[in-house]
């Protein structure tokens, strides 16, 4: 049968195929824990009670429930003010600056109110818009999942659309198939018979196989709309929790309690799947779903740059503190040793400011106005800047082209604008397996059919390798292959010479002399885009029935009928007009299998309860025939059996068992006669398995009539029986049958890796970043997943941390602790023992040891051993895990860390990592909501940190240098000016001088700065990862370069100032004689701080656009503007400003002079230092720069080239490395060579004869 969408039942009773209680995975474990803990519903934990179709009952206490509404926003209408005024006043400079605002208003105040009100207003206010607009865009969002609608019973079964969030507990609704479920439901029916549902939980746990679900019998015959009206029953069950995989309740219907397990339970995000429809009843809703209550509140983060920041206010408030007491001590003692005597003065006593006999009150209050005096040391606009230069990168980032995702349609999101400088400092990514790294689609790609490999047998790295060392590699893989026959190896070489110019050509390779920087560039282009999805297989011998003309005929037709065959899925019908059919399955590996199977000539067709119906090729006739199968039994897969047979009897009667399994498993289980390709096919599972790919091995063997229907008894038997026996017996049942097996084959299939995740990781590898790979899948899928993206390699050594059986079983904690212990303390002695310094290490750990690792006696110990191997793979980890890990990496190294996921399981590492990035390709969004940015795919990482996370780096460490000079240039002169005129409290500016010259006149330089600089383009970021380490290492933002800066800003300063003083106070001003007073040098010394902090920073940029430049100098301009315009103002708005550009400045040549001269000297130590930098001592980025400006990238490529290949480090990951390790294998090999045709050359008689003969002459 053929199933099609528009049927309202699904004829197939899936209970009736299945063997094993373990079709039901989650109850196996949780069924059980229910029933014995039935007995605690009604006590503390265990008291929620649900009124099926009841909803109006929940709507009142003791059983009202919150409603399906969810939130990731930081803030509501509510907590908004308070909370971000915390945000902003937990800042240093902000809250001083507080301080000072309240202070204005006292009477010792140097400036007015609103010089000092207004900045801080300003700064905070626009802080707090940045935050309320990006908590905005997380409200849609939430807005967005809220809004989508589910069938929902009104009454009278009458089911119309309804909102997610308007759903309450007790509300049954229908939900279709390949939708998502609302909240958590009690499975009531579906669209099959007997009740059963495929959930795909992708997006809570990572997993791709398909869970099966299936609803309590009381329950089943509801299967109509109309039904539901009359619908009551009463649920009591377990009160709210994380555990995603237990459920403890009873439903109570028609006077009777019936125990429920996890199996009836579907959590929100969950997805049905190759089910038409179910119907489920609400019982949690919103915060109170299992998915929810695994994340938690979006936390406040902050980068590194910003923490240290708040170091260096702390210092400038030193210097600012220790300038104001020695003003304030000054000021006392002039006053009580010198001032009493300038009788001129008329000092009086009941002056609060200058009273003689007062020093100490004079000092007290002399020091309080210091510290709002000389307050432009810190700089108050700083972070609004910052703030509005983050707003501005995380725009740049999310229109930048080359990361928006065709596919998808989506592209990067930067959802805070806080870290972006963070991604310039990253050395730690956490990432999940499935649907970060790979894209939940499995293809099938190779296979070893009667010992001989089909599908290609040289993978990207031998080619690289190759390319690298000017050989042929598959030429000589040839001449040194001696395990196969020549029969083999002739058949082998059919397509191998092909396969190696397809791969040549498509890698772009000519020779050896290719660029073997580029040669990596795009690893993954000879995998051609699969036609058929699924099934991305090459090999003509196989390909349009030519597998007719194999010499092993009949092993290859039976290895097609195993895969057409050993399964559980489901042919359905397809409108394309190849009479191609799709099909659904449990698993992903299934379904490849049933596209394979068609594409070489064996299509499954349709199945009954009872028989199986092929289409395949008659290799006699060449005909295709259609033949029938009946189903005898079916011995399905589970994890502990790691096999799966069907026995089927064909229309000739013969019954055969087909088996397909785990290699380990499937070998052990092989007869005497069924070991005839045993060594060869382990040949090419190790080669599959380097190339990342899943394996199953392939196995069948004729069963006698006789002994069938004896088996057939015993099993029968087995399968009524009733207790905790059965999976025992029916288990000796199963091996009874699964022996004297006859190995087919193998087949390879890969869990696909998303596009550009091996040129990601390489790149990342190369820019310093470790890589953890932390999933809830099996150890095994995790070790092929972590060959095919070159986390492992080959000749990586492999450290496995997992508990014995022996452990498991026992349960004892002490004894699992101390086999854990040793087995960390062993491999750690043995990493410190190896010599090899091209030894790279690899650590594999799986779940319940991963519990007793981290646990506080025995985690500083493992993670010594994790952070000093070059990849760590932690298998079957559960959400809490992940957090967990990310914590204690975090806290342990202290290096920034970032965590990539894209499913509810990964939320909690994104929020507990420096960095959180969730993957927005796939259709949950739980990891997208609780992230700081989200990438469409796992590659646009390569280019949001080697690229963005460069330039943001950078761009904010100048930034915040920048800034720390100007203020201590700008602020210092007043301080100096005080030591100059005795203390006498004068201030040098106009108090609008003051209040411009950080919100208008210094501010939109520094803004473009930020957002546009560039010290080399994107492309060199690219070719040159090794960039990255200067934001790893922070160089361009330590305590030398902070040091370094504030110096420059003391000389700057000291120039400034002392060069007015002493060129401008004993020389005339005009040519009638008059000298400068204060307002003219105030005006002239405040014009030279624009001209030289303007000029400063057009030094420090390497990347000039339009927008810079009129920044810069529309800033110095904008100067001349605002005094020309506020010199006009009445005398009492201008006070001494009233016309001092045009009738005294301006018009006196010493102006423009001192002007040109103080700038020149002020910027030559900055000069002198970067000359003597760049000439003697310069960094990898001054190299690039000068050879991009000299063109040396066109003019000189060879340069280029070798610049770049000097730039590379040697890393222990990536496709880079494991090229390195082949050209290593290969070099090896060739010596090796070498040495053997030597020896047998020396040691041959002709040869000593020759030597002799040579001698006697």
């Amino acid at each position: 049968m053929v199933v099609s969408a528009g049927k309202s039942k699904g004829k197939l009773r899936w209970s009736k195929l299945y063997t094993f209680s373990c079709f039901r995975p989650e109850e196996s474990d949780g069924a059980a824990s229910s029933k014995k803990d039935v007995h605690v519903l009604g006590q503390a934990g265990f008291s929620r009670v649900v009124f099926c179709n009841e909803p109006v009952k929940h709507k009142v206490k003791p059983f009202k429930y919150p409603n399906n509404y969810i939130s990731t926003t930081k803030y509501n209408v509510v907590t908004f003010l308070p909370k971000a005024l915390f945000e902003q006043f937990r800042r240093v400079a902000n809250l001083y600056f507080l301080m000072a605002a309240v202070l204005s208003a006292s009477p010792f105040s140097p400036f007015s109110q609103v010089s000092l009100i207004a900045p801080l207003v300003f700064v905070v206010g626009i802080s707090m818009l940045k935050e309320a607009v990006e908590d905005w865009q997380r409200f849609l969002q939430d807005l967005n999942v809220n809004s989508r609608t589910v069938k929902t019973l009104l009454g009278n079964g009458i089911f119309e659309d309804k909102l997610w969030k308007e759903l309450c507990v007790g509300d049954v609704v229908k939900v279709s198939k390949n939708e998502y479920f609302p909240s958590d439901l009690l499975l009531i029916c579906s669209s099959y018979d007997d009740g059963l549902c495929y959930v795909e939980t992708m997006n809570l746990d990572g997993e791709t196989n398909l869970k099966i679900k299936r609803c309590l019998e009381v329950t089943l015959g509801m299967n109509e709309d109309e039904e539901f009206g009359r619908f009551r029953a009463v649920v009591r069950c377990e009160d709210p929790n994380p555990s995603l995989y237990t459920f403890v309740g009873n439903l109570d219907i028609d006077n009777q309690s019936y125990p429920l397990s996890p199996c009836q339970v579907l959590l929100r995000d969950s997805k049905l799947r190759n089910t038409d429809y179910i119907y489920g009843v609400v019982i949690f809703t919103g915060k109170d779903t299992k998915a929810v209550r695994n994340s938690t509140m979006s936390p406040s983060k902050r980068s590194r740059i910003e923490r240290k920041m708040d170091n260096v206010i702390y210092l400038l408030f030193s210097v600012l503190l220790l300038i104001s007491l020695v003003s304030s001590v000054g000021s006392a003692l002039v006053l009580k040793y010198d001032m009493a005597e300038w009788w001129y003065l008329r000092l009086q006593h009941d002056d609060q400011f200058f009273n003689p006999s007062r020093p100490v009150l004079s000092f007290i209050v002399q020091f309080v106005r210091a510290l709002m005096l000389y307050g432009y040391l810190i700089p108050i606009s700083l972070y609004v800047s910052i703030e509005v230069v983050k707003v501005l990168q995380a725009m740049l980032i999310n229109k930048d082209i080359q990361m928006y995702d065709e596919v998808t349609c989506k592209s990067v999101e930067a959802r805070t604008s806080n870290l972006n400088e963070e991604l310039g400092q990253v050395e730690m990514i956490l990432s999940d397996k499935t649907g970060t790294l790979t894209c939940n689609q499995m293809e099938f790609r190779k296979c070893s059919i009667a010992g001989i490999s089909y599908g290609g047998d040289v993978n990207e790295v031998d080619v690289a390798a190759s390319k690298r060392m000017n050989v042929d590699v598959e030429g000589y893989g040839f001449s040194m292959c001696e395990s196969d026959t020549t029969r083999e190896s002739f058949e082998m070489f059919e397509f191998s010479v092909a396969d190696i110019i397809a791969r040549n050509a498509a890698l772009g390779g000519k020779d050896g002399t290719d660029n073997p920087i580029n040669e990596n560039a795009k690893i993954s282009n000879e995998r051609k885009e699969s036609v058929i999805k699924g099934f991305n297989f090459r090999d003509d011998r196989l390909m349009n029935n030519n597998w007719i003309y194999r010499s092993n005929i009949n092993d290859v037709t039976m290895f097609f009928r195993v895969l057409a065959l050993c399964h559980t899925g489901i042919p359905l019908e397809d409108d394309q007009t190849d009479h191609k059919l799709k099909y659904e399955a449990e698993s992903p590996e299934e379904v490849a299998f049933l596209i394979a199977s068609q594409e070489f000539g064996f299509q499954f067709c349709r199945r009954t309860q009872s028989t199986m119906v092929l289409k395949e090729v008659d290799p006699s006739s060449r005909k295709v025939l259609q033949r029938e199968y009946k189903l005898l039994n079916l011995l399905e897969f589970s994890s502990s059996r790691k096999r799966m047979s069907v026995i089927v009897s064909d229309e000739d009667g013969q019954i055969f068992l087909l088996c397909k399994g785990a290699d380990s498993i499937i070998f052990n289980k092989l007869g005497e006669n069924g070991t005839l390709y045993q060594q060869e096919t382990t040949s090419h599972l190790s080669n599959y398995a380097e190339d990342g790919f899943r394996t199953l091995a392939f196995a069948y063997r004729k069963i006698e009539t006789g002994e069938y229907k004896h088996w057939s008894k015993i099993f029968t038997q087995a399968k009524t029986t009733i207790g905790p026996e059965r999976e025992e017996l029916l288990e000796k049942a199963s091996e009874m049958i699964e022996k004297d097996l006859i190995l087919l084959g193998v087949a390879a299939v890969e869990d696909k890796l998303q596009k550009g995740v091996p040129e990601c990781i390489d790149k990342l590898a190369q820019a310093g970043l470790k890589i953890w790979l932390l999933t809830g899948d099996k150890k095994e899928t995790a070790i092929n997943i972590g060959f095919a993206c070159s986390l492992l390699r080959q000749d990586m050594k492999q450290f496995d941390i997992s508990l014995s059986k022996e452990a498991e079983s026992n349960n004892q904690l002490k004894a699992s602790k101390e086999e854990i212990l040793g087995q960390i303390e062993s491999s750690y002695r043995l990493m410190h023992e190896e010599s090899d310094e091209h030894a790279a290490f690899g650590l594999v750990i799986d779940g319940k040891a991963l519990e007793i690792a981290l646990k506080s006696d025995v985690q500083d110990k493992f993670l010594q051993l994790a952070v000093n191997c070059a990849s760590v793979l932690c298998c079957r980890v559960s959400p809490k895990q992940k957090a967990l890990i990310t914590r204690l990496v975090k806290e342990y190294t202290g290096k920034t860390t970032l965590a990539i996921g894209d499913g509810a399981n990964d939320v909690g590492m994104i929020q507990e990592a420096d960095i959180g990035v969730g993957i927005s390709g796939m259709e949950g969004m739980q990891a997208v909501m609780a992230s700081d940015f989200s990438l469409p795919q796992f590659r646009f990482l390569e280019r949001l940190l080697i690229v963005h996370g460069h330039w943001c780096y950078k761009r904010i460490s100048k930034m915040v240098l920048y800034f720390v000079y100007k203020n201590i240039a700008f602020g210092l002169t007043l301080f100096y000016y005080e030591l100059y005129t005795s203390f006498s409290g004068e201030v040098l500016y106009d108090d609008w001088y003051m209040v411009t010259f950080n919100v208008m006149l210094t501010s939109l330089p520094v803004i473009a700065l930020g957002a546009f600089e560039q010290d080399v383009s994107a492309d060199v970021c690219l070719q040159f990862p090794a960039l990255y380490r200067q934001g790893q290492k922070n160089v361009h933002f330590n305590w030398s370069r902070i040091i370094g800066w504030i110096l420059n800003g003391i000389v700057a300063s000291l120039v400034i100032f002392l060069a007015n003083i002493y060129i401008l106070s004993p020389n005339a001003f005009r040519k009638d004689g008059e000298t400068s007073d204060i307002s003219h040098l105030g005006a002239i010394t405040y014009t030279c701080i624009i001209w030289t902090v303007n000029c400063q920073i057009a030094l420090i940029i390497n990347h000039f656009t339009w927008i810079q430049h009129l920044f810069i100098w529309g800033s110095i301009v904008l100067w001349y503007i605002f005094l020309l315009g506020y010199s006009f103002l009445p005398p009492n708005y201008s006070n001494r400003a009233f016309h001092i550009l045009l009738e005294a400045v301006g018009g006196a040549p010493i102006y423009w002079m001192v002007t040109l001269l103080v700038v020149i000297v002020s910027l030559l130590p900055y000069f002198l230092h970067v000359a003597i930098q760049r000439t003697f001592y310069p960094m990898d980025d001054h190299v690039i720069q000068e050879m991009k400006h000299y063109k040396k990238d066109v003019t000189e490529n060879k340069m280029w080239l070798r610049e770049q290949q000097n730039s590379q480090q040697m890393t222990q990951i990536g496709f880079s490395a494991r090229v390195d390790a082949k050209v290593r294998s290969f070099t090896q090999q060739l010596n090796d060579s070498k040495q053997m045709v030597t020896r047998s050359v020396t040691n041959s008689p002709i040869y000593k004869s020759l030597l002799t003969n040579r001698s006697f002459f």
